[in-house]
């Protein structure tokens, strides 16, 4: 089962997501280049706002210093001298990560929950107390236990937080046991060309005299206007394996109040949550005026292909995005049948007829959420 998240939002003067040289990120597309926003880019600002809807979900941290700035501080706070603590953690990372460590800090950034530092903490208290004379054999000893080692397992997959649970653990090697990603993002791009304008711009010193002429300091940066098409996949089974620690097979049996509080809060989020970059020069905050989401069995299909041919830049370009979306969609599924079970829209361009009824946005969450459980 899957949901499909379709936006199309309209950003003025901005520069929203750069490459190394400084520049908007662009990508070639059917017969024109466009403007691109980086799926990383997309993630990093809906994971902020995520944190910030659903404090009371745990979560996790992307980093290489899990073990040296949140397990050992937290490991010598309960009163293990640092020394005995730093041998503790060096065998439990060891056994933790896939092929041991030569140092406590690890090479690549690793996504660890909340749930897995309380985990190993808990390990590392429970051998100081089993054996205090020397805790290092007691948490040996309990590491190589086979109960043990499933538990470990367990946690791996199911304790990385919400966004593990969303987006994976972020490994780019065998470190850790894998958390698939459920929820696979597209880099948004324009519907159109590339529009771009160098804007040039000097500082004033503000303690120059009359004598001293000319600007402190002059440089200049690109700057895009631009509809960008975005496109979201959840895979439901994996994403609610993933939040609850059930089978994926087993999805539809959990419990349905955590799963749709993050669901919601992820539909509003891409919906209206700007990339950051340039907020006092730009102010680049814009909502998307369409939002099709889909629910269905059938494998997703994005609909970006409905702007291979890239929309002329004339008369409203988001309305015109809108009705080249919904001619591609009667399309595909002129060719294949139905591509999707249930489909809800909320958008402000209403005179673009997609068969179903527009609705504010609340309501077309609510009724995929509902087809979802049905």
């Amino acid at each position: 089962m899957f949901l499909q998240i379709h936006t199309l939002v309209s950003y003025p003067a901005s520069l929203l997501n750069r490459d190394d040289a400084g520049l908007a990120k662009r990508i070639p597309f059917g017969n024109a280049t466009r403007l691109r926003i980086s799926s990383q880019c997309l993630k990093r600002h809906w994971r902020d706002s995520l944190q910030e809807n659903l404090p009371d979900i745990p979560d996790g941290l992307r980093t290489r210093h899990f073990f040296t700035r949140v397990v050992l501080p937290r490991v010598v706070a309960a009163g293990i001298p640092e020394d005995s603590a730093r041998r503790l953690i060096e065998t439990l990372a060891n056994t933790v990560i896939t092929g041991g460590m030569k140092e406590l800090d690890m090479s690549q950034p690793v996504l660890f929950g909340a749930r897995e530092a309380d985990y190993l903490v808990r390990l590392i208290q429970d051998a100081v107390a089993a054996q205090p004379d020397n805790p290092l054999e007691a948490l040996k000893k309990r590491l190589s236990d086979k109960s043990e080692k499933e538990n470990l397992k367990a946690m791996s997959k199911s304790a990385t937080g919400l966004t593990g649970a969303l987006f994976g653990r972020f490994v780019t090697s065998d470190l850790l046991a894998r958390v698939d990603a459920p929820v696979h993002v597209a880099h948004a791009m324009t519907v159109h060309a590339a529009n771009t304008e160098m804007d040039y711009f000097t500082v004033v010193d503000d303690l120059s005299s009359d004598e001293e002429t000319g600007a402190a300091h002059a440089n200049q940066a690109e700057l895009g206007a631009g509809v960008f098409y975005g496109y979201v996949v959840v895979d439901l089974p994996l994403f609610i394996s993933n939040l609850t620690g059930c089978n994926r097979t087993e999805w539809k049996n959990q419990e349905t109040q955590l799963p749709k509080r993050v669901l919601e809060s992820l539909i509003h989020i891409i919906a209206s949550k700007s990339p950051g970059a340039k907020l006092g020069s730009t102010a680049p905050y814009s909502r998307a005026e369409t939002v099709l989401l889909e629910v269905g069995r059938e494998q997703p299909r994005t609909l970006a292909n409905a702007f291979l041919e890239a929309i002329p830049m004339k008369n409203h370009l988001v309305r015109q995005a809108t009705a080249c979306m919904r001619d591609y969609l009667n399309r595909m599924d002129g060719m294949y049948g139905r591509t999707s079970d249930v489909r809800t829209l909320a958008t402000i361009h209403e005179t673009v007829d997609f068969g179903i009824s527009p609705s504010s946005l609340d309501e077309a969450i609510q009724s995929a959420l509902e087809a979802i459980w049905s």
